[in-house]
């Protein structure tokens, strides 16, 4: 497995799950550096139309408290080129499930011209925070707690 220096991924990580966790563990594996961008609300919101539940003080607070995690830094837009020009790490590590999506293969394409490698990791199947926020959605319209 290759190591790199400044290793660099981002997500929403609302309601903080072990899915986020292992990808975090994962990326700061093959890192000596692990920097993660959190999606500030703003972000979140252009892209996904909903606001996270938990708020992004609170969720820059859990990924910086990460022994895993070197650096927090807020998600300002959705450009990792530009995040990239600010931090200069030499992998762009992201979940599986994005793999061969017209984006990424886009953003391999860019980032191979500025020896940045597009490193993706396994996605842990059967958890999200849309899968939880969905299930506590439907615990409430039930009056369950």
């Amino acid at each position: 497995m290759k190591k790199y220096k400044i290793g660099y991924t981002t997500g929403v990580f609302d309601m903080f799950h072990i899915g986020h966790l292992k990808v975090l563990q994962r990326a700061k594996e093959q890192c000596e550096y692990l920097i993660v961008g959190v999606s500030t609300d703003e972000v979140v919101r252009s892209y996904k139309n909903k606001t996270p539940i938990i708020p992004f003080e609170e969720r820059m607070a859990i990924v910086s408290a990460l022994k895993c995690v070197d650096q927090a830094v807020p998600q300002t837009c959705m450009n990792k080129m530009e995040a990239w020009e600010k931090y200069h790490f030499d992998a762009l590590f992201h979940g599986s499930d994005w793999k061969g999506s017209d984006m990424y293969n886009k953003m391999i394409d860019e980032f191979k011209e500025v020896g940045v490698d597009v490193v993706f990791l396994p996605h842990t199947d059967g958890v999200s925070s849309s899968l939880l926020s969905e299930v506590l959605h439907k615990m409430s319209e039930n009056g369950e707690e």
